[in-house]
């Protein structure tokens, strides 16, 4: 049977040993990887790729690591955090790119791949790609939502403008409001174009939108505003922070980015999008003069409906007038009747004075009359008898009950009980003291005994009082020691 092995030299055996005339060492993996990667760098020090990126990632120390294929190949590829911060896109997967750099091995894998130092978008169609892609993303997070659209301030006081300090943008949007309504602008003043403007724009419409609300300076209305231009020149207002930037803002903004055919995703974030920086300064501030008119006109329309209703009644009051009947129509039925009753008035007063002299000259009074009618008034006093007991009987109850009240205020009198032996202590204005604290601040202190009153400090020992008198009868007086007792030992100690 034959061997598919290739035949081994008959010298071949299980140690390596050098062969004679063979003067070329074995090399190390190492060694030859790194001849392989200078062959490699010196060969291609520097090239430019086309393809379409892949897998592109971020790593956390700001490096890129992606892949170029195409429709036959893949070249791995990196590019280092220092040319990454200065790309004027966002690389994504699917993008067709133009790589410039060398090509590197990467001994750690056995893979060669291209070290990127510029990235560029290969033409203008994968230029709008990348934007058709980034404005589908956006507005899948609602930020092209109408919805978020705000109303413009109909007169702002203070117009914040996004633009270059130095191009005709800022002239135009500055001539066009004095022509208008002069106003208050405040330029925030921004790169418009190359590398960093987005971030100047973004930061420009974030900082207008963080000014306190009640600063003099805070704009009421913000319009971002650039020149025509390619699609290249207007990118920076396609990046994502100066949408976001727009959409985020606190105050409502206009954007006036290129001329009318041109179209930024800054447009979509936008309260308003105006098609020129002109057409934005219009957009901002009404025409003065076209104001004073309509006020002209609503003061006329004022004056007139004030005076309109005056005007109709007046008419009214006048056509009114004019149809009434005469005053004399109106007083004769009413003169007649007065004249009708003063007359049964003066009838009415003679006939009444006529019976009052008829009734007195009937009346007859002499002094039988009055002595029978005082006679009749004696029986009917007589007739009327009183009973004691009707007076009596509530003088009973009443005594009753004022005897009752003053057993129970004898049985609440705290002098009731001085008769038995206790001692009730007062202060100077008379309140009565019931522990040793109270009593211990006072000034001086009241003791009252059944027979009389001792003032005494609360210093002071009171002298000892004389023995109690066997009689029973003995008049209660009060007695106040005026005196000051010799110092003894406390009353409270």
């Amino acid at each position: 049977m034959a061997s598919h092995f290739p035949s081994e030299p008959e010298d071949a055996g299980l140690v390596a040993k050098g062969r004679s005339g063979d003067n070329a060492e074995p090399l190390t993996v190492s060694e030859i990887s790194q001849a392989l990667k200078r062959t490699v760098e010196d060969r291609f020090g520097f090239v430019r790729l086309r393809g379409e990126l892949s897998g592109v990632k971020r790593a956390a120390s700001g490096h890129m690591y992606c892949a170029l294929k195409d429709e036959k190949a893949v070249l791995d590829g990196v590019m280092w955090r220092g040319n990454t911060q200065r790309l004027p896109f966002q690389p994504e997967d699917g993008l067709e790119v133009v790589a410039s750099g060398k090509l590197t091995t990467y001994p750690g894998r056995s893979k060669y791949q291209i070290v990127i130092e510029r990235m560029e978008l290969a033409g203008e169609g994968a230029l709008l790609a990348l934007l058709e892609k980034t404005r589908a993303r956006l507005a899948a997070e609602g930020l092209f939502a109408s919805d978020r659209k705000r109303a413009l301030p109909f007169l702002p006081r203070t117009i914040g403008v996004v633009t270059s300090p130095t191009g005709a943008v800022i002239r135009d949007i500055l001539h066009r409001l004095a022509d208008r309504f002069p106003s208050r602008v405040i330029v925030w003043p921004v790169l418009v174009q190359g590398q960093g403007a987005a971030e100047q724009v973004a930061g420009a419409v974030r900082g207008f939108s963080a000014m306190p609300e009640h600063h003099p300076d805070r704009p009421d209305l913000v319009i971002v505003a650039r020149g025509g231009g390619s699609i290249e020149d207007l990118w920076s207002f396609n990046e994502e922070v100066v949408v976001r930037a727009i959409a985020d803002s606190a105050i409502p903004t206009i954007s006036a980015v290129g001329h009318e055919t041109d179209t930024t995703l800054a447009d979509y974030a936008a309260d308003r999008r105006a098609p020129t920086p002109t057409a934005a300064a219009e957009m901002a501030v009404p025409v003065r003069g076209e104001l004073a008119a309509v006020l002209a006109d609503y003061e006329a329309r004022k004056k007139r409906a004030i005076l309109r209703p005056v005007q109709l009644g007046r008419e009214r009051l006048q056509a009114r007038a004019e149809r009434l009947p005469a005053r004399e129509a109106l007083l004769q039925p009413h003169a007649q009747t007065l004249d009708e009753l003063a007359e049964r008035l003066r009838r009415g007063l003679r006939d009444r004075a006529a019976q009052g002299r008829e009734s007195l000259s009937n009346l007859r009074l002499g002094p039988a009359v009055l002595e029978r009618n005082l006679r009749e008034a004696h029986r009917a006093l007589a007739g009327q008898k009183l009973s004691p007991a009707l007076v009596e009987r509530p003088l009973a109850e009443r005594r009753e009950r004022l005897a009752a009240l003053q057993r129970v205020m004898r049985s609440l009198d705290p002098d009731t009980v001085l008769a038995r032996g206790y001692v009730r202590v007062t202060g100077p204005d008379g309140t009565t003291l019931t522990d040793r604290a109270a009593a211990a601040a006072q000034p001086s202190l009241t003791l009252k005994f059944r027979d009389g009153d001792l003032q005494v400090a609360p210093g002071e020992t009171p002298p000892p009082s004389p023995p109690p008198q066997p009689s029973r009868a003995a008049p209660r007086r009060r007695v106040r020691d005026s005196g000051t007792a010799p110092a003894q030992d406390d009353l409270f100690g």
